[in-house]
């Protein structure tokens, strides 16, 4: 089996099966993170296409300074939060933004029967809970959170894959951490754990 940088090289030269080994390898890894920044399935989707097919028009351009990976992972993190700037804007002109939306309410998991169905809804209301509190953030705040608590990225390869200083993406965590934890509180969402 050929090395992600051996693909690459042949991918450069105009290999398109290259590429397309490319492609299975990360898309997986690059639609999740387009779902969790975008929290829409659809967007998630689109935007997954819209990565790779950037990324075979700026293969040139790629020297190898960092792995593929990360190099696609950069590219779709700035993909998600441009596009998240577009529908802020977008939806800022709108007076009547619904907190219902029906699409995402019919992709919801049934319950499972083995638990109590009151849990499995406080669960549900509590993910749909973080999910609106993830959305609430601004795209940069959004994308180190997603990165560090659900991809499990440590500071300096958050650093690293976003061009920052290891500080700044201490400090930013540390504000979505509060921000998240303030929406959550003002929702009702929060409280602390019980004592055992």
């Amino acid at each position: 089996m050929s090395t992600e940088q051996e693909l690459v090289s042949r991918a450069q030269a105009g290999d398109e099966e290259a590429f397309a080994a490319l492609v299975e390898q990360n898309q997986t890894r690059v639609y999740h993170l387009a779902l969790r920044l975008t929290g829409s399935p659809d967007d998630a989707a689109e935007l997954t296409q819209e990565a790779f097919l950037s990324a075979w028009r700026g293969l040139g351009k790629f020297q190898g300074g960092s792995s593929f990976s990360t190099w696609l992972y950069r590219l779709t993190n700035n993909l998600c939060i441009d596009f998240l700037r577009r529908e802020k804007r977008r939806r800022s002109l709108s007076m009547t933004v619904s907190l219902d939306d029906e699409e995402e309410g019919r992709q919801a998991d049934l319950p499972d029967d083995r638990y109590n169905p009151h849990l499995a809804a406080e669960r549900k209301e509590l993910g749909e809970a973080i999910r609106a509190g993830l959305a609430s953030l601004t795209p940069e705040h959004r994308a180190v959170l997603v990165l560090r608590e659900f991809d499990g990225l440590s500071y300096s390869e958050i650093a690293q894959l976003l061009s920052l200083e290891e500080g700044t993406v201490k400090s930013r965590i540390a504000r979505a951490r509060l921000a998240l934890r303030n929406y959550l509180i003002s929702t009702g969402n929060f409280s602390p754990p019980a004592s055992s």
